[in-house]
């Protein structure tokens, strides 16, 4: 699982950065998001209008059913006395097939004073256990945390291996098969190994499939010479007394010289 993190929308250039900022990290988001593959984590602050959200709306336009799209909500912690995120966290305001999660993350003043990741999450933990709403309602335990969200992409990823796996097996025994084609067409074995007895082998065959294509064409019976799995082969076998004989033992005497 690799974790793409994309800069939020900005509005307004600032400082040196070019007049085209917004349409510039619109096409960086959507060319990483337009991936079938991909899951949008589309983070969005929860004290403020998600009807608002340039992540949401960005993730629909290659989206629109919320298929592979799990909203995340910040700022859980900012949140004006007397409002909660319930609803939101309850997919009941912009439905998404795989919900939404919320978070705490450190802040600025938690950056400074050096807080740790592990005691970060320790603090989150602990505001939604205290929490009057996240830390009553079972309905929104699964809900809130950020090991809750890692284990919600660690799903996804498991289901997403399974779906693909049989289709990703297929495509590796059709490219086998391929290969072994062109190597059977070649007339080398998958196995062949370096030694002059190999070697030795492996020029006796190919001598001997030139000797019966090229007795093939004296014949009449045979198209080109070298016509590998062709009409000579098969040919073969239907029976030229004279000449198969005394083709072999010229090819296999002089396999043999060049074993020795």
């Amino acid at each position: 699982l690799t974790l793409v993190d994309l800069p939020g929308m900005a509005k307004v250039a600032v400082g040196d950065q070019p007049q085209d900022i917004e349409s510039q990290i619109k096409d960086m988001s959507l060319h990483y998001i337009r991936n079938p593959n991909a899951i949008i984590l589309a983070v969005t602050s929860a004290n403020t209008d998600l009807a608002n959200s340039d992540a949401l709306q960005l993730a629909q336009t290659v989206d629109p059913y919320g298929n592979r799209t799990v909203g995340v909500l910040t700022k859980l912690d900012l949140m004006d006395p007397g409002t909660d995120a319930s609803q939101m966290l309850q997919n009941c305001i912009i439905p998404l097939r795989r919900g939404y999660i919320g978070v705490v993350n450190r802040g600025q003043q938690d950056i400074n004073s050096d807080l740790s990741i592990r005691e970060g999450l320790q603090k989150e933990l602990q505001f939604f256990q205290r929490h009057p709403i996240y830390g009553r309602d079972r309905s929104l335990q699964d809900k809130c945390g950020t090991p809750h969200l890692a284990k919600t992409l660690n799903t996804i990823l498991m289901h997403h291996i399974r779906d693909c796996l049989p289709e990703l097996k297929n495509r590796i025994t059709h490219m086998m098969t391929d290969v072994q084609s062109e190597l059977d067409a070649l007339g080398t074995t998958p196995h062949a190994a370096t030694s002059k007895s190999h070697l030795g082998g492996t020029l006796l065959n190919l001598l001997s499939k030139f000797a019966t294509n090229f007795a093939n064409v004296i014949d009449g019976r045979g198209g080109m010479v070298g016509g590998g799995s062709g009409g000579g082969n098969s040919s073969s076998h239907g029976g030229s007394g004279t000449h198969h004989p005394k083709t072999t033992t010229t090819t296999t005497a002089a396999a043999a010289d060049v074993d020795d």
